[in-house]
């Protein structure tokens, strides 16, 4: 009987020392990235307009709109012509992370 409740107190204490064990900091990096993320607009627009010469903005045709964008990586090489860019929005720091651009060339040809 002794054996028994002592192997039970073993297996209780392996399951709580794994329970402290496991990394509670990826959670909080997480909540962080969620926060910083809960300002993009979860849906997608639509924006026709031309990239900037540094690459890092986006100006709106139809209001002149100036937006910083989040990943300039994504619009490189493309400074100048006019396109449909599909991004997020943070209208509060005036910030798009665009996720596909098109030609607007292109997409009136395909109507």
């Amino acid at each position: 009987m002794k054996k028994l409740m002592l192997m039970f107190f073993a297996v209780a204490l392996m399951m709580s020392v794994s329970a402290f064990g496991q990394d509670t900091t990826k959670g909080d990096d997480m909540k962080t990235e969620s926060a910083k993320s809960e300002k993009m607009s979860p849906k997608t627009v639509h924006i026709v307009g031309k990239v900037g010469d540094d690459g890092k903005t986006f100006v709106s045709e139809k209001d002149s709109k100036t937006w910083k964008v989040s990943n300039p990586d994504a619009l490189k090489g493309h400074e100048g012509p006019m396109f449909r860019v599909r991004a997020h929005v943070d209208a509060d720091k005036d910030k798009i992370h665009g996720t596909s651009r098109e030609d607007v060339k292109e997409r009136d040809e395909r109507r």
